[in-house]
């Protein structure tokens, strides 16, 4: 006759401890347990192959230890390195991550948070810009009221549109920043890879720039529009050098756009930045070996991935929504040299 399944008590007899510390180590119980109990605990699950019945831990405790990550594009290096923070801090809190992919749909957000509400996980995080919607974002603001209603958390990393937990990315004061320092390298004519005209991010983004060289005089950019992505970059790129526009220095309004702008420069034989200066937006790890090196705003993105965690962690059963702002620093590089106007 083969044994039964492995249970929790079976662990708290092997780790030589009583059955509600063992509970209270694996369902993160607000009743800490000392460190040396837990790994106890821990490794006395593995020895014994235990796996924690998810959904009678959140019937124990109202929720589960899993916060959904919603991202716009798994394959954007910005939301990777967000990604990578959210999950470093959820294994110092123990909490596991769910990632999702709303592949730049903005109603699959609606999708995803449905079914995280109906696994009765313990938070979820958008991470992404909002897009000028109003029916998409009431919506959105309904389903996240229902999850929090539910006893969860969500937490936002975008524009402040919604009443709850938020990093607000300052994306138009650093624009404005970038734009009035590269005039002061010499830059007059100026043109803007602008990313959806519905986009948020994107047209603060572009906006910022306009108010940076409005402030010292220049006249408004060029402005390009495309998809947010590296292929977007390269159709907007090619679109500006087939149109011959006079210009010195082009602004991606992201750095992957930056890099499908590179690709289109080689492909019509300009030398960067002999030929034309470039610069970006965000900073991601991804950009910092390409040459010339990219000029560009840096974000602290493992860093936000981190702070929306801990707000998750740190928030209180109906307790006030909290707002934390995010600056960029502008970083000059190879591919925007000191120019003087022809």
């Amino acid at each position: 006759m083969s044994p039964g399944p492995v249970t929790l008590q079976d662990v708290a007899n092997e780790a030589g401890v009583s059955l509600a510390t063992a509970s209270r180590a694996f369902n993160g119980s607000t009743r800490k347990v000392r460190q040396d109990l837990q790994e106890r605990v821990l490794i006395a699950a593995a020895k014994l192959n235990y796996a924690a019945n998810g959904p009678a831990q959140a019937m124990a405790r109202g929720r589960t230890n899993v916060v959904g990550l919603i991202v716009h594009d798994i394959a954007d290096p910005y939301f990777a390195a967000i990604a990578a923070g959210v999950m470093r801090a959820a294994e110092e809190a123990h909490l596991l991550v769910t990632l999702g992919s709303t592949m730049r749909r903005p109603e699959r957000e609606l999708d995803y948070l449905q079914v995280l509400r109906g696994q009765r996980s313990r938070a979820v995080i958008l991470a992404g810009s909002r897009v000028d919607d109003p029916e998409l974002l009431a919506r959105l603001r309904e389903e996240c009221e229902a999850f929090e209603r539910a006893g969860g958390r969500v937490v936002v990393i975008s524009q402040q549109k919604l009443p709850l937990d938020t990093l607000v990315v300052e994306n138009r004061s650093g624009a404005k920043a970038l734009a009035q320092q590269l005039a002061s390298l010499g830059y007059q004519r100026f043109a803007v890879l602008a990313g959806p005209a519905r986009l948020l991010t994107a047209r603060d983004r572009v906006q910022g720039i306009r108010e940076g060289l409005a402030a010292v005089g220049l006249p408004a950019p060029v402005v390009l529009h495309g998809a947010f992505t590296r292929d977007g970059g390269h159709d907007a790129m090619s679109h500006l050098l087939e149109s011959r526009a006079e210009v010195d220095c082009v602004v991606a309004v992201n750095d992957v756009m930056a890099v499908g702008a590179m690709a289109a420069c080689r492909d019509a034989g300009l030398h960067l930045p002999r030929d034309v200066a470039l610069a970006g937006f965000d900073d991601i790890a991804t950009l910092r070996d390409v040459h010339p090196k990219l000029t560009t705003v840096r974000l602290p993105l493992e860093r936000m991935g981190e702070i929306a965690l801990e707000l998750v962690t740190t928030a209180s059963a109906g307790g006030a929504h909290r707002t934390r702002r995010i600056r960029g620093e502008v970083l000059i590089r190879e591919s925007t040299p000191r120019h003087s106007a022809r």
